[in-house]
């Protein structure tokens, strides 16, 4: 298969690795710009403050919550002082009525005829988590006191998970771009596709364990805390937008992986037609096609000339189908069967 074979072989494993990469910057972009409509949609977790206003819930009705769902670390009276600190800041504009949470920041906003429109985001920050307390204005007040004891736990264990998840997410970005600037040499030869193969697989693990964590981290964040956080009028959505970002890039960099690799193993770059490329001793042979004369040795006489030395007269037994003898002549007669 000549070259233009080997860019066809070429090409569509680096469309993949492309649209790998758009997938992984969705995922990056998602929470980092208020103006726009379609990135605020990309966003892991959104935390629904709506319901939180004083008075909302009578102190029996907290403690039916509470019993529910068997909830032991905290009382109805501090959930109770929670929740009118938390209605207070948010009638005083300290706090709004929702929050998205991206990769690298948050985006807030409020609710009007039923939309969620975002009013503000976040700088992006690298290995972000989002810190309830400091966000919602609370680290002033004894209410971190009167927090379950589960929160500071599971607090601790989504801030270290998601410096984790930011490094995987860096570091398949920075792989995929690598692997795209030498898929260009893969084109040459297999080495290169060699080469690209390694980067393409890097690439793969890292943003499957990226995509991996994120799901897993935020389902069982809203999992553990969906129970708990409902007696302070606290509600969890996990978003759809940038987990369908997320698993789309690991399933383009499996199938540019597989594709890498048939590209080492497979469309060589050599043309058949390139006599050069053949070791060297093992040219073309010229077959002499049948009933051909060659000329005789250096002994030969021009065509014509007589010499009765070179040529003795044959004798008559020698051709018995006719009377006559054969004229002497520098090349071979014509043999008779």
């Amino acid at each position: 298969m000549g070259k233009g074979g080997r860019v066809a072989c070429i090409i569509t494993p680096y469309l993949l690795t492309i649209a790998t990469l758009i997938c992984i910057i969705f995922v990056a972009l998602g929470c980092t710009k208020s103006s726009s409509s379609t990135l605020n949609n990309i966003y892991f977790i959104r935390v629904d403050l709506r319901n939180i206003d004083n008075g909302t819930k009578t102190d029996s009705e907290i403690e039916d919550i509470l019993n529910e769902f068997h909830i032991t670390s905290v009382n109805s009276s501090d959930v109770k002082d929670i929740v009118d600190q938390l209605a207070s800041n948010e009638k005083d504009s300290e706090i709004k009525e929702f929050y998205d949470i991206g990769l690298w920041g948050y985006c807030d906003g409020d609710v009007r005829d039923g939309k969620f429109e975002t009013t503000d985001c976040t700088k992006p920050k690298g290995e972000f988590y989002f810190d309830p307390i400091s966000v919602w204005h609370l680290d002033s007040t004894s209410i971190k006191d009167e927090l379950p004891d589960d929160y500071n736990k599971i607090m601790k264990v989504y801030k270290a998970v998601s410096k984790w998840m930011s490094i995987a997410y860096i570091i398949a970005f920075i792989t995929t771009v690598i692997e795209i600037l030498v898929g260009f040499f893969a084109i040459c030869s297999r080495w290169g596709s060699c080469v690209t193969t390694l980067f393409a697989v890097t690439g793969f693990i890292f943003t499957t364990a990226a995509s991996v964590t994120a799901t897993v981290l935020f389902s069982v964040f809203k999992g553990s805390l969906t129970h708990t956080l409902e007696a302070y009028g606290i509600k969890l959505h996990m978003g759809k937008n940038i987990y369908a970002a997320t698993w789309l890039a690991v399933a383009f960099s499996l199938a540019s992986t597989i594709f890498w690799v048939f590209s080492v193993c497979c469309c060589s770059g050599r043309s058949p037609y390139n006599h050069s490329n053949k070791p060297r001793g093992r040219g073309l042979t010229a077959e002499k096609a049948p009933y051909t004369y060659e000329p005789l040795g250096a002994g030969a006489q021009p065509f014509g000339h007589h010499d009765s030395t070179a040529y003795p007269p044959a004798s008559a037994n020698s051709y018995p189908m006719t009377n006559q003898q054969p004229h002497a002549s520098p090349y071979e007669p014509f043999r008779h069967s």
